[in-house]
């Protein structure tokens, strides 16, 4: 299926917006990994911010403190959590399973 074509106007308005998302996510990532705001705090935000919604669990866990990219998939595995889950698709016991071992120091 070929994508529409959009007028100026309507392009430039995607690209700003796609922009923001990408500018509020790299935020995001920044705060978590120097300790500013934690997991409990942008789990209660994603309601709120569509952008944080549509952020990928792992990108999110790879960017805690003292975890990569191994380490988060790791983490994934073990809670059984998909690759592809984003923070909106996440389950009741899936997020208190994260909840629980970022808040014990794990």
């Amino acid at each position: 299926m070929a994508l529409p074509e959009l007028d100026p106007e309507t392009r430039a308005a995607a690209l700003e917006k796609a922009a923001e998302a990408r500018r509020v996510r790299a935020e995001l990532k920044q705060m978590l990994k120097s300790g500013e705001i934690g997991l409990r705090e942008v789990l209660d935000q994603v309601g709120e911010a569509d952008a944080l919604a549509k952020m990928r669990v792992i990108d999110v866990i790879g960017a805690m403190p003292a975890y990569g990219p191994v380490k988060a998939r790791r983490l994934m595995e073990d809670l059984d959590i998909a690759p592809s889950r984003r923070l909106r698709g996440l389950g009741p016991r899936q997020r208190q399973a994260l909840l629980a071992t970022f808040e014990r120091g794990a």
